[in-house]
């Protein structure tokens, strides 16, 4: 059974940084599409960043291109998501997604993937 695990929130100025971890149990990540997506309080949750199972491909919210990376290292079991130049519209809960799609892509909306972690809290003061 696939189990996501995230880690790396917290509380951080308008400007800072952070970086969140995916920690993936139960199966290797590298027969897994990975992403992120975040939901602030009272929005729907959307996507931020993915990820395809070799790491050939990445892809971006418009919102944080340019701010945020998305990587993995499948060794580890791992996908990470650095995140500079943060601003409060950025507060939300991040969560992690696996989808075992065949082909390898960029997967960028909720229904296309199967797992999913419990999130991890992201406040960025203005």
């Amino acid at each position: 059974q696939v189990q996501l695990v995230e880690s790396g929130g917290g509380l951080v100025q308008t400007g800072g940084s952070l970086r969140l971890s995916c920690l993936m149990s139960g199966r290797t990540s590298h027969y897994y599409n990975m992403g992120w997506f975040r939901q602030a309080p009272g929005k729907e949750r959307e996507f931020v960043a993915g990820v395809s199972k070799g790491g050939d491909y990445t892809d971006y919210a418009a919102s944080v291109k340019g701010r945020f990376t998305i990587s993995r290292d499948n060794a580890k079991n791992t996908v990470s998501l650095q995140m500079n130049s943060l601003k409060p519209e950025d507060t939300a809960v991040y969560y992690c997604a696996a989808t075992d799609r065949y082909y390898a892509s960029v997967y960028t909306t909720e229904s296309q993937y199967e797992h999913w972690g419990r999130g991890t809290q992201v406040t960025v003061s203005a």
